[in-house]
């Protein structure tokens, strides 16, 4: 099973010098302009620019492509699981079977209430009731937590998801966490993903193939028809569209 573990990374850079770090990865990279890096070359740039126990990948177990691409550049990386206590079985499945097969280090980030706690604290059933406090406790104050270890984190944010990350940049400065960010996958269509999938052989979410194309905790997560915005099914009903992780 996988456990909690702490970060490798013992000394860290000032927030003022990772601010300037960011923008010199901006530059060579070409975040945002028409000579965009693609991912290879914004990873091999992280490879070179942190030390390994500095990097931290984000990923919700909806796949593993962006751990598996990021190992190949920086083997046995940290990968941050947000362990809500509501996740489908499928996810909890995948984080697994990521661990066994890929060359990372799952590190399951935990909030600071268990689920009973918590409805205890606030009542039951707080994400039908106020969404976006129940997602600050489980997934945004905790991921700010674990951050703190490192010196850049690596999510799997695309463009093409929806319109509040049409304009996501393939590297920035995170202001709110302190630390350096790298959205590898920025430019890259779902085709693109499932293709990686395909050839790698990565292992992958069950519920993508049931219906789910983004997948978070059960109760909040219902599936989507043929032509709905992939996000759709997140929160549906509610107007929330994002848990607040990828909000400046």
């Amino acid at each position: 099973m996988t456990v909690a573990l702490a970060p490798r990374h013992t000394s860290r850079r000032t927030a003022d010098e990772l601010e300037r770090i960011a923008a010199d990865g901006i530059a060579e990279l070409g975040s945002g302009t028409d000579h965009e890096a693609d991912a290879q070359a914004a990873l091999a740039w992280v490879a070179r620019t942190f030390d390994p126990g500095a990097v931290a990948v984000a990923s919700s177990m909806a796949n593993t492509v962006l751990p598996h691409l990021v190992s190949r550049s920086i083997p046995d990386v940290d990968v941050l699981f947000l362990d809500t206590g509501y996740h489908f079985i499928e996810t909890l499945a995948t984080r697994d079977e990521a661990q066994r097969q890929l060359d990372i280090r799952v590190v399951d980030v935990r909030p600071e209430l268990s689920v009973a706690e918590q409805d205890a604290a606030y009542g039951a059933e707080l994400f039908s009731r106020d969404p976006e406090r129940c997602c600050a406790m489980r997934k945004v104050e905790p991921l700010h937590g674990a951050l703190a270890g490192y010196e850049v984190w690596i999510s799997g944010v695309r463009r093409e998801e929806s319109a509040t990350r049409a304009f996501a940049p393939l590297v920035t400065f995170d202001h709110k966490n302190g630390l350096v960010k790298v959205n590898p996958l920025v430019a890259w269509t779902s085709d693109d993903l499932y293709g990686y999938a395909a050839v790698h052989g990565v292992p992958m979410n069950l519920l993508l193939s049931a219906g789910y194309p983004s997948i978070g905790c059960e109760p909040c997560t219902k599936p989507v028809a043929d032509g709905e915005d992939p996000r759709s099914g997140r929160w549906a009903g509610t107007g929330k569209v994002e848990c607040g992780i990828h909000v400046a």
